[in-house]
């Protein structure tokens, strides 16, 4: 059974541009379309499992191969099917190139906008699986890469798609760009009168304790004064970035059982300094 269409006339199209379209090729349209949706969500699962099994300085890497696996089907099916229905003779490929990118320019140019930049940010790298990134307000870990954008995975376990046109306007903060550790950087804060030789001391004592820290990278403390007290910032890295929320709250436990015992003092801000206002500190 045939399908009869109408032949594409144009002066610079020397050759038909569309193939006869059957219901046989249709049907094989369709299932190259199944096999690869099928593939693509195969390949994920066997990368997300195998990336668990694997020793954890590799989990990063297998799972930063899952956007190849998927450029690499679809470029296979779209040839596959291009190839089924359109007659690709020189002069033909060029026509067709430009009435694709003049339809798609009106009606889905945002959506080929996110495509052509996902397609730029696997060679420009600013973000990959498993990755921890900051885009507009949103924080997560990196835990798809589609064609059309990311999934963030956020610390209260929403899933969050940014398109990737975002990488064209949005500045991206990555903490660990491919490392297995991120620094994680966490605030503490006393009055003026607090003894901070003992402060820096607990805090590396709090670190260097916690079985999430990995201490092969650098733990350091530093120190800033405000108006209404001083800030100390501990900065260390997890182990796997993954555990950044529950090392944090570790390294906040351990740190304040620390301080209570010794009674460090706390900032407390006066009414006069908050407008009439309640303090916040006590």
């Amino acid at each position: 059974m045939t399908i009869s269409f109408a032949q594409i006339e144009s002066p610079d199209l020397p050759q038909k541009l569309l193939e006869d379209i059957t219901v046989q090729k249709i049907v094989r349209a369709i299932i190259a379309v199944l096999i690869a949706y099928g593939s693509t969500a195969l390949i994920q699962m066997f990368t997300n499992w195998m990336s668990e099994k694997v020793p954890r300085r590799f989990r990063l890497l297998i799972k930063q191969s899952l956007p190849f696996w998927k450029g690499l089907i679809l470029i296979m099916v779209v040839s596959y099917i291009i190839k089924l229905f359109f007659n690709l003779s020189e002069s033909n490929l060029l026509a067709l190139t430009g009435t694709i990118a003049v339809a798609l320019g009106f009606a889905f140019k945002d959506y080929v906008s996110s495509i052509i930049a996902g397609a730029v940010a696997l060679f420009e790298a600013p973000y990959r699986v498993g990755d921890r990134i900051q885009i507009e307000d949103h924080y997560g870990e990196v835990v798809g890469y589609g064609l059309r954008g990311i999934q963030l995975q956020t610390p209260d376990d929403n899933t969050v798609t940014i398109p990737h046109n975002k990488t064209w306007t949005e500045a991206i903060a990555n903490a660990n760009s491919g490392n297995l550790e991120a620094q994680v950087a966490t605030n503490f804060y006393f009055d003026h009168s607090v003894d901070a030789e003992q402060v820096i001391r607990i805090l590396y004592q709090a670190a260097y304790s916690s079985r999430y820290t990995q201490l092969k990278l650098p733990i350091v403390v530093v120190m800033k004064e405000e108006v209404w007290g001083t800030q100390f910032k501990l900065r260390s890295y997890p182990m796997d970035a993954r555990d950044e929320f529950v090392y944090q709250t570790d390294i906040i436990r351990r740190a304040k059982q620390a301080f209570a015992r010794h009674d460090l003092p706390y900032p407390k801000l006066s009414r006069a300094f908050l407008g009439g206002q309640d303090p916040i500190f006590e």
